[in-house]
């Protein structure tokens, strides 16, 4: 049987649509775009936590120097004993949208599946190893609030190691959306940037702002809200998606040359995926154009939602308790529409980077996430605007899947530390 799944965003008051379909086959020229270099398994300086799997314990006892070819974005959701790495109450980082179990969600399975890549072993996220690694450095979440709902899983799975400062006041009047983190400790920097769109942006409804207003896009223009910062940090987590799915009129040089669903008579429809591929596409030029900026970016591909029986507006909700499996969702539709036009920017604007010394890389979620629709908030979670009672299918709950962002984060960061080790060996010998 084939149900149609609706997506959408909630982003503070702020909502758009889409749908999908549910059966689901990986797509194999994902896998031929981007690889990840090498796997290394490598043994945890950190105590292991609980009721780890016997075949991580043999992946964690092997030598330092084993070397496998891997990709970390294929694979399977396993079912696990062990807990989350945090609950609600060892963590305070978690905001009341994303804080499931505070506000009675009855089921805990969602909790209990782990992704397992089919050739390797994805090691558990080590919150020691990662503040050691990030000594002295800085990274920040440049996007929409699913980037921010990262960056506070981050924020929990560091928690039982060390507490940051909240330094937001002290960089923006805006502490809500542009957050500053310092780990003293360890003179460690983690922020947000938020620019939902990447690109300048304003209302175009007389109106004002509503949960589905008209707004302008300057598709050719970087927000100066993260362009005029970017330059000073060392990792830069890049994405957004669901935004652009609103009423948009784009604009080029200045000039009006199309729109999105924006009903007016003499304007193109050029359709959500025009704005999306240029604002990415800016985003990596802008990257790619400052002179100061020597950082590594890290690109994070599509959030799918998973609105059933309806749109945002019109009674959808996600209500499952379990991951689908592969035969039960395929990646076709918008999702695979929207996957492949950022990637195809992010494509050539990697090409750019490598030609300048610059490392872009991507960290390819969407098929993975597609099959968590168990893993949102639906109704158990408070919006900011307490009056507003629609279900939320688009973030995820925290602690939940999106924790394995943070897995995969600390095993590229990994993987480059090591490939930048190898390169100053090679420069030594030669």
């Amino acid at each position: 049987m084939t149900m149609k799944v609706r997506g959408n965003e909630i982003f503070n008051g702020k909502y758009t649509t889409r749908s999908t379909a549910k059966s689901f086959l990986l797509v194999p020229f994902t896998l031929l775009l981007i690889m990840l270099p090498l796997s290394l398994m490598r043994s945890s300086h950190e105590p292991t936590p609980p009721e780890v799997s016997s075949s991580a314990a043999v992946s964690s006892s092997l030598n330092n120097t084993e070397i496998k070819q891997c990709d970390i974005f294929s694979g399977r959701w396993m079912h696990t004993s062990r807990p989350p790495y945090y609950t609600n109450d060892t963590c305070h980082w978690i905001i009341d949208q994303q804080n499931c179990i505070k506000f009675g969600r009855p089921d805990r399975e969602y909790l209990h599946w782990r992704w397992r890549p089919d050739e390797c072993e994805l090691p558990l996220f080590n919150a020691t190893q990662f503040l050691n690694l990030l000594r002295g450095k800085k990274m920040v979440f440049v996007g929409d609030s699913v980037g921010r709902n990262q960056m506070q899983s981050l924020l929990c799975l560091l928690s039982h190691v060390s507490e940051p400062e909240d330094a937001s006041h002290r960089y923006s009047s805006d502490v809500m959306y542009f957050k500053r983190y310092i780990y003293h400790e360890y003179n460690f920097t983690l922020a947000n940037l938020w620019s939902p769109y990447f690109v300048r942006s304003s209302d175009a409804d007389p109106k004002g702002h509503s949960f589905n207003s008209i707004m302008r896009l300057y598709v050719d223009e970087a927000d100066e809200a993260w362009r005029s910062k970017v330059e000073e940090f060392d990792i830069v987590i890049i994405s957004s998606g669901q935004w652009f799915f609103r009423p948009l009129l784009f604009y080029e040089e200045g000039k009006l040359v199309g729109c999105n669903k924006c009903g007016m008579e003499n304007v193109t429809d050029l359709t959500h995926l025009f704005g999306y591929r240029k604002a990415f596409r800016t985003a990596f030029r802008t990257l790619n154009e400052l002179e100061g900026y020597k950082g590594v970016t890290f690109f994070r591909t599509f959030s799918p939602a998973h609105f059933e029986d309806g749109d945002w507006n019109k009674g959808g909700k996600c209500v499952r308790t379990r991951p689908f499996t592969k035969q039960e969702m395929k990646l076709d539709g918008y999702i695979l529409d929207m996957y492949m036009t950022q990637v195809e920017e992010f494509v050539e604007a990697q090409r750019v980077a490598t030609k300048r010394g610059l490392k872009f890389v991507m960290m390819n979620t969407t098929e993975i996430m597609l099959l968590r629709p168990d893993g949102h908030p639906n109704n158990y979670g408070h919006s900011q605007d307490k009056n507003v009672t629609l279900n939320d299918c688009v973030h995820w709950c925290l602690p939940g899947p999106v924790d394995t962002w943070n897995e995969f984060l600390v095993h590229m960061l990994l993987d480059l530390e090591s490939e930048a080790c190898y390169s100053s060996k090679l420069e030594r010998v030669f």
